[in-house]
């Protein structure tokens, strides 16, 4: 687990946002407050022009870096809720297939496909907060994937619901896979000393401006903190989601779990 997603896991998304957010105004407005006392702000002043030139370049250069990650990482939690999704369709449509089946088959399939389902949201779902698998539900696979290749059609009829079933199973055995991928690691360690370092070097270029106005300076300065603070935090939250108070839901699961006992 890395340092991220163990902040997601053990401090709720509230308490870790202000958290965020009082470090990085805390480095802020320590940062203008000691620059202040040792550099008059009339000698900021007198370069202004050419920072402001360089401020506008770093500035682009992180919101560009900082809104494409945004993206990327909300693509990727909407991804993960769409395989998920697609998961719980491809259970559900095994479960229907079973009618194919002669009655013993048929009755081992759906009790086996219950019992993975419920592993799914009631073990699983937990264990993938940690990024890891859930060895019940990894075992409640197994069982069903023996069913399968223990059976042998009997007619054309059979043949043709295993078939589909087969590819079914491979389905949701590869959307399972994805989801456990999509609770791990997350964006790799670079990544993240960039972003922040990058909004570190945007917000502390912002208290070499002299300004007569302390106080207007103070107030930009730290609202400039406060979002890059909640941009990363929105980063960090899209980036693990299965983990934090922000997750895929796995009400999917449960409607496939009601499904099967009507």
């Amino acid at each position: 687990m890395t340092l991220n997603q163990w902040l997601l896991f053990y401090v709720p998304s509230t308490p870790l946002a202000i958290l965020l957010i009082g470090l990085f105004l805390g480095i802020t407005v320590g940062s203008l407050f000691l620059v202040r006392r040792f550099i008059p702000f009339h000698k900021l002043k007198t370069h202004n022009d050419v920072a402001g030139f360089i401020f506008s370049t770093i500035g682009v250069i992180y919101a560009v870096l900082l809104a494409f990650m945004v993206i990327v990482s909300w693509q990727n939690f909407d991804r993960a809720g769409r395989n998920a999704a697609s998961e719980a369709i491809c259970i559900e449509d095994l479960y229907r297939d079973s009618t194919g089946f002669p009655p013993v088959f048929k009755e081992a399939v759906r009790t086996a496909l219950s019992d993975y389902a419920f592993a799914i949201v009631n073990d699983e779902w937990m264990t993938l907060a940690s990024g890891k698998r859930s060895e019940k539900a990894q075992a409640a696979s197994e069982k069903i994937w023996d069913l399968y290749t223990s059976f042998q059609p009997e007619n054309e009829n059979q043949r043709i619901f295993f078939q589909e079933s087969v590819e079914k199973l491979n389905e949701a055995a590869e959307l399972r896979r994805e989801r456990i991928l999509a609770a791990g690691p997350g964006i790799p360690s670079i990544l993240w000393v960039v972003l922040i370092c990058g909004g570190m070097i945007t917000i502390l270029f912002t208290i070499f401006f002299g300004t007569e106005n302390f106080g207007a300076q103070l107030i930009m300065s730290s609202m400039l903190s406060m979002l890059v603070a909640l941009s990363l935090f929105t980063i960090m939250t899209l980036d693990f989601p299965f983990t934090g108070s922000v997750t895929i839901s796995q009400d999917t699961f449960r409607a496939v779990l009601v499904h099967f006992k009507l």
